[in-house]
């Protein structure tokens, strides 16, 4: 299994509405290593799911549920979407001042690469997270 972390402005689409909707498919990324990340992804990985730009934090964790395939929201067929369902929220949401005050955490792609949209996380720093979390799996 591998580990990601996907980002979401909630005033567009948040962790709450995203357990109402109890599914969802990831589309309208258009940064190629984002979308490769996007390919990468496998049925049954994990994904963090991160507030941006409102909250900074992350929320809760979702799980793949369909690999990639044509992006519904545009022609253009570079572009992909991934399933997801609600795997869990966190019990404490772990904000990006945390994640960068954490030395453990100094190289996770949250803080080296924060524009990224879809980023890879490590099975250390899921461990990490999780931990700050406060969260069981």
């Amino acid at each position: 299994m591998k580990y990601w972390l996907i980002k979401s402005e909630p005033f567009k689409y948040s962790w709450d509405q995203f357990e109402k909707d109890k599914k969802t498919f990831w589309d309208g990324v258009r940064n190629y290593q984002a979308r490769n990340n996007l390919k990468a992804m496998q049925k049954g990985d994990l994904a963090l799911w991160y507030h941006s730009n409102e909250g900074m934090e992350v929320v809760g964790i979702a799980k793949v549920t369909k690999t990639f395939y044509q992006d519904p929201t545009t022609e253009e067929t570079a572009w992909v979407a991934v399933d997801f369902t609600p795997y869990k929220k966190l019990r404490k949401p772990v904000t990006l001042i945390t994640v960068k005050g954490d030395k453990r955490l100094a190289n996770m792609a949250l803080i080296k690469n924060s524009r990224l949209s879809v980023q890879p996380v490590t099975e250390e720093e899921w461990k990490i997270i999780i931990e700050l979390s406060d969260t069981k799996i």
